[in-house]
């Protein structure tokens, strides 16, 4: 008996804040409460790390950095609290903090009572009874601040320790798509505009749609390409704990997030085997392959070719057109949204992607040298 309630216990304890093994954060926070922000404990001491390295990230997340974004005025400046000496990590648990400054906690009082569609006002209620409905509380996107300046830190450890490149951008915006190579594309590209796409031809459309569809009081959906170059072989911990498995966790526990996939993910179905087949060739004395269909990660395991995959973006749910809903009493009744909102999420949300995508690899390449040295 003794046995199962200690098991109850440390199931209780789980409750999803927390993310990776050995390269390990947990986030806190509320949209409208005081600040929001991140503990890491597994980083390896001695790391150059300042404020300014997980600023640059987070100015590439914060609100209010163009017309096709949310308007909310936030500075979004970390704070390092804990964990660092005279520049560099101590091996100790890293603290990080964001204040918020810019709350309009007004503009959500009618969703105090009414229930977003395809919003998390129901189920937060449903599961806890309560909710901090300002600014939509803890399922708002502010929550990624924490996982943005984790993923600072992990992209840190992957560039000077190993040598990778994670980077991703905007690929397409509802119908409107770009013709992405995983190879080629660079920071410099993706910064260049502000729905950082690479093709700049195409990022004036992304960016006209997203206009229209703002003034209407909408919102659309889109794809993110996220890679990651120079991962050597053998990162990932089959059975449970696939590259691919780790990575799809990562990007659908991001808020909008619907679909994922890795190489030739669903269209792959679409040939036969000898067709889809990465044949192996001796290239510079290592074993790669002829193309790159796995995505560069084969049973569970990175094969050493460029990592790449795509993740879905829903509309952002909340739209400011009146729309059919129910309130916390049971009734039917209408809600018309207000606040300042994302009319399309992507382009904040490729710091994020990228962020998710180091603290998976950062946790594995940890894991890796822990095991096989």
């Amino acid at each position: 008996m003794r046995i199962v309630n200690l098991f109850g216990l440390w199931q209780a304890l789980s409750v999803g804040n927390s993310f990776g093994e050995l390269f390990r954060i947990s986030t806190w926070g509320e949209s409208h409460g005081g600040g929001v922000g991140v503990v890491i404990d597994g980083c390896p001491p001695r790391l150059p790390l300042a404020e300014k390295d997980i600023q640059l990230d987070l100015d590439r997340r914060r609100p209010g950095q163009s017309k096709i974004v949310t308007q909310r005025d936030e500075a979004d400046q970390v704070r390092i609290i804990s964990g660092t000496f005279k520049g560099k990590t101590l091996g100790t648990p890293i603290a990080m903090l964001v204040d918020n400054e810019d709350q309009r906690s007004e503009a959500y009082s009618e969703m105090e009572t009414k229930y977003r569609p395809s919003h998390a006002d129901y189920t937060y209620d449903a599961k806890y009874g309560i909710r901090a409905w300002p600014g939509g509380g803890r399922t708002s996107a502010r929550e990624t601040i924490g996982r943005v300046a984790a993923g600072a830190v992990a992209k840190k450890i992957l560039k000077k320790q190993f040598g990778v490149e994670v980077l991703a951008c905007v690929s397409q915006v509802k119908n409107v798509s770009a013709e992405i190579n995983p190879d080629k594309f660079t920071l410099k590209q993706v910064e260049s505009n502000m729905v950082r796409c690479p093709d700049k031809v195409v990022a004036g459309k992304m960016i006209r749609l997203i206009e229209r569809v703002r003034k209407q009081g909408d919102s659309v959906g889109g794809v993110i390409t996220g890679v990651a170059r120079g991962v050597p072989a053998g990162w990932g911990a089959p059975v449970f704990d696939r590259l691919e498995a780790d990575l799809a966790k990562a990007m659908l526990s991001l808020p909008a997030s619907k679909g994922f996939d890795i190489g030739s993910g669903f269209a792959g179905i679409a040939l036969q085997g000898s067709e889809h087949n990465d044949v192996f060739r001796m290239r510079g004395g290592k074993v790669r392959t002829a193309t790159n269909r796995s995505g560069g990660v084969q049973g569970g395991i990175s094969n050493g070719e460029t990592i790449y995959f795509q993740v879905a973006f829903k509309p952002t749910a909340t739209v400011l057109q009146e729309q059919d809903t129910v309130s916390a009493k049971g009734k039917n009744v209408k809600l018309k949204a207000r606040g300042r909102h994302d009319p399309c999420v992507l382009p904040r949300a490729v710091p994020i992607v990228e962020a998710m995508t180091a603290l998976v690899l950062a946790d594995h390449a940890l894991r890796h040298r822990g095991q096989v040295g």
